[in-house]
């Protein structure tokens, strides 16, 4: 699903960064139950002319008789996404993406690297306890294997470790805020 955000004004984080020229792109990633869409429908509403790309809508455009690879299905929908993203940059929009990202940074940042962008990464973390307790709230116990897998994978990952944020104790608000303020998720 791709959303406009409606609000309009200053962008929050060029007036704390001083940015005010490149496009921005937030790649929100993190295993089920960290809170990625949540926070990240919540960020595409408080950043001006945003779009948001949920990764995992294009990824499950596959469940109707596609018989492709899970590889294949991850690989086109990530070429899918940077697609969608280049398009919307091209036109002056500013982005922000909800999908897990295993392996593909490095990729995504060297095909968007002739855009006048500033993308920002982070990687949502929480504790065991806590990613059980979403997952069970939400009635999706079959994912948690694959979410406690992804938190080991992403919080280990030597790239991922600047980027990583823990929302275990953490309101929405407070965690935007920090999305939005804190440079150290500037992606160089």
């Amino acid at each position: 699903m791709i959303e406009l955000s409606k609000q309009s004004g200053v962008r929050e984080d060029a007036k704390l960064t001083g940015e005010n020229k490149k496009n921005l792109l937030y790649l929100v990633s993190g295993p089920v139950g960290v809170g990625k869409s949540t926070t990240s429908k919540e960020l595409a509403r408080r950043v001006e002319k945003c779009i948001l790309i949920e990764g995992d809508f294009i990824l499950h455009t596959f469940n109707y008789g596609s018989e492709a690879s899970w590889e294949d299905r991850v690989r086109l929908s990530w070429e899918n996404i940077l697609l969608i993203t280049r398009n919307y940059i091209q036109h002056d929009y500013n982005v922000v993406i909800d999908f897990v990202v295993e392996d593909e940074l490095e990729w995504f940042r060297n095909e968007l690297s002739d855009l006048e962008i500033t993308l920002r990464y982070i990687v949502l973390t929480a504790e065991k306890e806590k990613i059980l307790e979403r997952i069970q709230t939400r009635g999706d116990i079959e994912s948690l294997d694959r979410s406690l897998f992804l938190l080991n994978k992403l919080g280990t990952e030597p790239l991922n470790q600047p980027y990583l944020f823990d929302t275990t104790f953490k309101q929405t608000s407070e965690i935007v805020d920090e999305m939005i303020g804190d440079t150290r998720f500037i992606c160089k």
